[in-house]
């Protein structure tokens, strides 16, 4: 199957063309001596007899010279638009090529944090060259600091096209030669190394966009808090602390603003604020933003909870990242109309706690954090890749049809955004929904929308116990007829998995697979498929850069993977980078194979520069000496690309 840069190859001599040397040539009548060149054939007529015949000083071909000067223009031409050599340059320039960056004149001026300091004087094969290396030269070019170029021994092509070109021994053969070498320079070597620009561009873009899915997608399944009523706290300095309460749905309940850092440090108001809320919202968590000042807060508050002996309540940082993206956006406006934009955050915050994957997709996930340069790769493809990521995480984990928003719900299989937004406003018209059936009532609700979207809808406590699971109602018929060959009820089945231990399956006419999939099912009844919830600590000692001291040793949390390592949040306002190689006491070719975005891992401070906000971990010195790798993520749940049609048919007669 042919490439696109093949298919451009057999149209380019058939593209329109701007006057080019060839075309003069061809207009003066040399097209006839470039064949006789090309073609290598004796035909008895030796070339210094033939060219002579050329010359037109009315055309303005001279001399002999000149004719063959215009016929070498002409299968230069032929030879740039051969579609054989362009694929054989392209393969060569991508095989032995070198990728070369050089600073620009004003480089340091335009990059005072020396991001690209390492790319000033820097070369890599092309074919090796990583996507984040990549990514990031082309972004030094885009901000001015680079530029970069796919350098080759300029023989080497030149060689490959006389090697193709080249049939037959004569008097041809220097004409030929010095046509090839004009080919290379003139027409061939800007277009092939701009092509395999982009072909590192794309092959970086899918490779980045995959990092990026993979880190979304586990951040969207992050383990949930769970329903508790949560204390959201926005952290602040001279504008104060923003609060905002919702309860267990995550509803929103109330807000308030403290001010116990500089210049006020009205530390009493404050905890009298926060023991008024916690006490008439009955608040069993604290989530606290973990942007400027977070740490100073989640000191403040862990102190007020041990002071007042409030046990029952645990606090957590969280990752605010998007918040303010999100308390600007028109979802946040049609939530909370009248409600300021901090206000907005706060309580964005509070429910990423209870659960992350309800509330992230209200944010466009570039705007999460979590990415490798996405804003450099191709958006059309980030975008459809990230839509099927989070269409993927939603239905693995189900939607309870009585809570979420139209935001999460247009992620259901088969659900437009319209159709999200007719079933919250018939659920605010109609109270909660009793039974998936009722789904049909729904305008936009049509026989193929319900097919595909039921089964990833749970209702709890509803007419019929299967709506809670994940059993497509096509198949309620079948574990009735399940539950009365065991002589029990479905409810009995649900609330008692181990009776499917004594379940015979002769007798019953059903799929194999569809037979497994519900008894899988049924063994776990609506169980959330994400891992448990548990909190990282952080060390109080430990507040910013400064603290940091090699060898100490903390716990923290991942918070993004790259190709060349993970990005650990160890409570102090800047995540610490744990490279690749530092990740595992074995080899590790990618950072994923060791630890997932959301992770809790203990590290150990190799370096840590406050000045270029630079912080150097390891795991792998951690680890004893028999041990092999770091600890790794639990087995990831099945690939996002299996597959949204597999997840669609769930539970249906095969």
């Amino acid at each position: 199957m042919l490439d696109r840069n093949e298919l451009e190859d057999l149209y380019l001599p058939f593209r329109p063309k701007r006057r080019t040397k060839a075309g003069i040539a061809r207009e003066k009548g040399l097209e006839p001596l470039a064949l006789y060149l090309w073609n290598q054939e004796a035909t008895g007529t030796a070339l210094l007899d033939f060219a002579p015949s050329f010359i037109s000083p009315e055309k303005g071909v001279e001399n002999v010279e000149q004719a063959l000067e215009g016929a070498r223009h002409i299968i230069a031409e032929m030879i740039s638009e051969t579609a054989e050599i362009r694929k054989a340059l392209r393969t060569m320039l991508l095989a032995q090529g070198i990728v070369a960056s050089r600073k620009t004149a004003d480089a340091e001026t335009k990059d005072e944090q020396g991001k690209f300091q390492m790319y000033y004087e820097f070369q890599e094969p092309a074919a090796k060259i990583p996507s984040h290396r990549m990514l990031a030269i082309r972004r030094g070019e885009t901000e001015g600091v680079l530029y970069f170029s796919i350098e080759l021994d300029k023989e080497k092509p030149i060689s490959l096209i006389k090697s193709k070109i080249l049939r037959a021994p004569g008097d041809w053969t220097v004409q030929l030669e010095m046509a090839a070498e004009d080919a290379w320079k003139r027409l061939l070597s800007l277009s092939i190394e701009s092509e395999i620009r982009m072909e590192l561009k794309q092959r970086s873009d899918v490779e980045a966009i995959q990092v990026f899915r993979s880190n979304i997608e586990n951040l969207l399944l992050a383990p949930p808090a769970g329903q508790l009523a949560v204390l959201a706290v926005d952290p602040g300095i001279r504008t104060g602390c923003k609060i905002a309460v919702v309860d267990q749905t995550g509803r929103f309940l109330e807000h308030a603003v403290i001010y116990p850092h500089q210049p006020k440090n009205d530390l009493l108001g404050s905890a009298k604020t926060l023991k008024t809320l916690i006490a008439k919202h009955n608040v069993r968590a604290i989530a606290i933003g973990n942007g400027t000042a977070s740490r100073e807060t989640d000191s403040l508050i862990r102190t007020f909870l041990r002071d007042e002996g409030l046990s029952s309540v645990f606090s957590i940082t969280v990752n605010e990242s998007g918040a303010s993206i999100y308390s600007a956006s028109d979802i946040a406006r049609e939530e909370f109309p009248d409600l300021d934009l901090t206000v907005r955050g706060a309580i964005s915050i509070a429910r990423r706690l209870q659960d992350p994957l309800a509330e992230l997709v209200k944010i466009d996930p570039k705007s999460i954090g979590v990415g490798q340069y996405q804003h450099d790769v191709d958006q059309h493809q980030l975008a459809d890749a990230l839509e099927k990521t989070v269409e993927s995480c939603v239905n693995r984990v189900g939607v309870d049809l009585n809570t979420a928003s139209w935001a999460l719900l247009r992620y259901v299989s088969g659900v437009s955004e319209r159709v999200a937004k007719n079933i919250v406003t018939y659920r605010d018209e109609n109270g909660t929904f009793r039974s998936r059936t009722q789904l049909n009532k729904v305008p936009g609700v049509g026989p193929k929308t319900f097919e595909q979207a039921a089964g990833f809808l749970r209702i709890r406590g509803g007419d019929n116990p299967l709506d809670s699971t994940a059993v497509h109602p096509e198949s309620y018929a079948l574990v009735e007829q399940i539950a009365g060959s065991m002589q029990v009820t479905v409810p009995d089945l649900i609330q008692q998995p181990q009776l499917l231990e004594k379940f015979d399956r002769k007798g019953l006419q059903a799929g194999t697979y569809t037979l497994s999939d519900i008894l899988e099912e049924l063994k776990k009844p609506g169980r959330d498929p994400r891992d448990k919830f548990v909190a990282p600590t952080f060390d109080e000692g430990v507040k910013e850069i400064a603290d940091l001291k090699p060898g100490m040793v903390l716990e923290g949390m991942v918070t993004n993977v790259t190709k060349f390592g993970a990005f650990v949040d160890i409570g102090v306002h800047q995540d610490g980078l744990v490279h690749v190689s530092e990740l595992s006491s074995r080899f590790i070719k990618d950072p994923a194979e060791a630890v997932k975005a959301g992770q809790i891992v203990k590290v150990q401070v190799m370096s840590a520069d406050a000045k270029a906000k630079r912080i150097a971990l390891s795991m792998k010195a951690l680890m004893g000496p028999g041990q092999q790798k770091a600890p790794a993520p639990k087995p990831a749940a099945p690939s996002l690309d299996d597959k949204l049609a597999a997840l669609q048919g769930k539970w249906k007669v095969r």
